[in-house]
């Protein structure tokens, strides 16, 4: 199946000044979004306590701010829909840790006379452990981002791999900045769901290389850009069908998929997106930008393709017997 039938190239060159200026302004938004309004870190990274109370009608949640009030314990706690009406989500920014008794018993007894309830969930997380996970989610993101470098420089050329890992940081600083903008609560899902783009937005960029690297070889276009063309072009239909049966996964989950995974759902959303964009009209662009030269790399080709022929012919006649 095809959504774009190869006749000639689409030309997206010619409109990459155009792309990179839009790539620009939405990563300098996202950084101005990061430093201005900043992260919610979650009760995972900064520590504290959620406590997840399901009644049997909906939520008092006025009555229950003012009985919840009345214990030190609870200052400060935000109280918020869970979901649905009749379910609510306590957080508190400081753990609960001193407390001698336990934190679900101490809410129990506050709410007391607001309705019948149950306490469904109570989670715990030291600030010391909230800030060792955020430092750990950090670091993969870090090495996943060296791995791929390292990779994409063996299989291709260095300039592929920066190419491919800018194209990387601008998805994932376009994803955080979205993320701010939302006012989500950043957490080890959205590590989860950051890690995923990664690599959904690599293979795209593997295969958009793949592809530029088969018609250096094949092809006899004398520029840099009529190559890229070329290949963006014939891997256009694969790219856009790839994302749209992913995007139409990742919508159902937003919607339907309820609270619990609503922040995972809208970063991979926004970060398979921007991920498909940039395989397209950001990471080949860069290969120009990082004066990739056509004659260079299909010399190193030539060569490459010689030392094997080389190889194989001293082996036929090693098994030949041949010396």
């Amino acid at each position: 199946m095809e959504l774009f039938r190869y006749s000639k190239p689409i030309g997206l060159m010619k409109k990459s000044k155009i792309a990179m200026a839009v790539s620009l302004i939405l990563v300098l938004s996202s950084f101005f979004l990061i430093f201005t309004k900043g992260l919610n870190f979650g009760i995972d990274f900064a520590g504290g306590t959620i406590i997840q109370v399901k009644y049997e009608t909906k939520a008092p949640i006025d009555e229950m701010r003012k009985k919840l009030e009345g214990n030190p314990i609870f200052k400060g706690a935000s109280i918020n829909e869970f979901g649905s009406p009749d379910e609510v989500v306590i957080r508190l920014k400081n753990s609960s840790e001193s407390v001698i008794k336990d934190i679900g018993d101490v809410t129990r007894d506050q709410l007391a006379g607001t309705g019948d309830f149950e306490i469904r969930r109570v989670d715990i997380v030291g600030a010391k452990v909230g800030s060792e996970l955020r430092e750990k989610g950090i670091m993969a993101l870090t090495l996943a981002i060296v791995g791929i470098l390292i990779y994409v420089a063996v299989r291709f050329e260095w300039r592929f791999a920066v190419a491919s890992v800018l194209a990387l940081a601008h998805d994932l600083t376009i994803a955080i900045g979205a993320i701010s903008l939302a006012g989500l609560d950043v957490n080890l899902d959205v590590i989860a769901a950051l890690l995923t783009v990664l690599g959904y937005s690599i293979n795209d960029t593997i295969i958009v290389f793949d592809r530029i690297r088969e018609e250096i070889s094949d092809s006899s276009a004398k520029t840099v850009n009529d190559i890229i063309d070329e290949s963006v072009t014939r891997t256009m239909s694969r790219t856009v069908l790839t994302s749209l049966t992913v995007l139409i996964v990742l919508v159902t989950l937003f919607v339907f998929g309820g609270e619990i995974i609503h922040t995972f759902a809208y970063t991979l959303l926004v970060g398979v997106t921007v991920g498909t964009y940039s395989s397209i009209f950001v990471a080949s662009p860069l290969l120009e930008v990082l004066g990739f030269n056509l004659k260079t790399y299909r010399a190193k080709l030539s060569e490459k393709a010689a030392r094997a022929a080389e190889k194989e012919r001293l082996r036929a006649q090693f098994e030949q017997g041949v010396v």
